[in-house]
């Protein structure tokens, strides 16, 4: 199988280097030029506590590449996915499909370019870093799972498992794969809450005074997830089950701290969204992957107070209307415990 990875950033990079080094036949697209030229001369580092090696590989940019593939992995940012799928349309084989390694929906937006029967679902978990060109810091494992979107087991996604493995063996195919990536936005929601501030996320996730926001947000993903008649998993330490309404006291506590526990074995401190607000100086993907959640609630009658709030957080730290720091989270406590309690709170 010949894989084409549009995107060779933290996500795009770690993966496409593993199945590299397993022996695949793997090409990197990336609109940075500087990282395909490294890449291109000293191969494709990856660094950090869970390996060090150097794969080389094939890179393009965009604007250079030529030839059709079987299987293309789309790794950009959310907000990129329509352009990017666009952009790869050309490139994908008649036969063909597209796998999103991205956070959010992405499937959606992909399906509507490609083709539901073009479009496979994944998620990913594990933690990574694009350091500099040509390098990518992989600071900790978690979890990598991959489905069709529309639930069955088919041949294909069990392959993809198979490959994914030589990044990590636990790596599975589930028939519910709306399932993982719904979970998945419920505690997404809790690391936009994170970047609002200069903590790590597992010290954010710790803090009692505010973990009444980090509950109440994943309870707003999984009201949203229920009305669409989707059944969220579990992973990472994540429960959905424990924000349930009905959850036994104490619950959602209990997976806060689990997650704290699982973010304390990762090098990766912060999240992808505190480096784009805090180093990067770039917008990040949250109108891709909350702000979409936003729409979809009004469509299905939930309300999301706190989510669209945070939304419009974020964005006044990226107009650098608003400086990052525990202020920012403190104006998400005081409307989460002025929001009524329930599945639409």
């Amino acid at each position: 199988m010949r894989t084409l990875v549009w995107g060779a950033g933290a996500i795009g990079g770690t993966l496409g280097a593993y199945l590299a080094r397993s022996g695949r036949d793997v090409t990197l697209v990336d609109t940075v030029a500087d990282h395909v030229a490294a890449v291109t001369r000293d191969g494709l580092r990856i660094t950090g506590p869970i390996e060090e090696f150097t794969v080389r590989l094939p890179a393009q940019t965009p604007d250079t590449l030529t030839g059709a593939w079987p299987e293309i992995v789309l790794a950009t940012k959310a907000h990129h996915t329509e352009s990017a799928v666009r952009a790869l349309s050309p490139h994908l084989a008649p036969d063909g499909y597209v796998v999103s390694a991205q956070n959010g929906l992405n499937e959606l937006a992909i399906a509507e370019v490609v083709g539901s029967a073009r479009t496979v679902g994944a998620f990913v978990n594990f933690g990574a870093d694009y350091l500099e060109p040509g390098v990518i810091h992989f600071g900790g494992r978690g979890a990598v799972v991959v489905g069709e979107i529309d639930g069955q087991m088919s041949p294909r996604t069990l392959a993809i498992r198979e490959a994914w493995q030589a990044l990590d063996t636990r790596a599975i195919a589930t028939p519910n794969i709306w399932g993982y990536l719904w979970g998945k936005e419920a505690y997404g929601a809790m690391l936009f809450a994170t970047a609002l501030t200069n903590d790590s996320i597992a010290d954010a996730l710790a803090m009692p005074a505010y973990r009444p926001v980090h509950i109440a947000l994943a309870r707003e993903m999984l009201a949203v997830a229920s009305a669409r008649g989707v059944t969220p998993e579990a992973f990472d330490g994540f429960d959905p089950g424990a924000y349930a309404p009905q959850a036994p006291a104490g619950a959602a506590e209990a997976s806060l701290d689990a997650l704290v526990a699982h973010n304390r074995k990762s090098a990766k401190t912060h999240s992808g969204i505190w480096r784009d607000l805090a180093v990067r100086k770039r917008p990040t993907e949250v109108d891709a992957q909350l702000g979409i959640v936003v729409r979809l609630a009004r469509e299905t009658g939930v309300a999301t107070p706190l989510t669209g709030r945070l939304v419009s957080l974020i964005h006044e730290i990226e107009r650098g209307e608003r400086p990052q720091g525990r202020d920012a989270l403190d104006v998400l406590a005081a409307l989460a415990t002025a929001a009524p309690r329930g599945p639409s709170a």
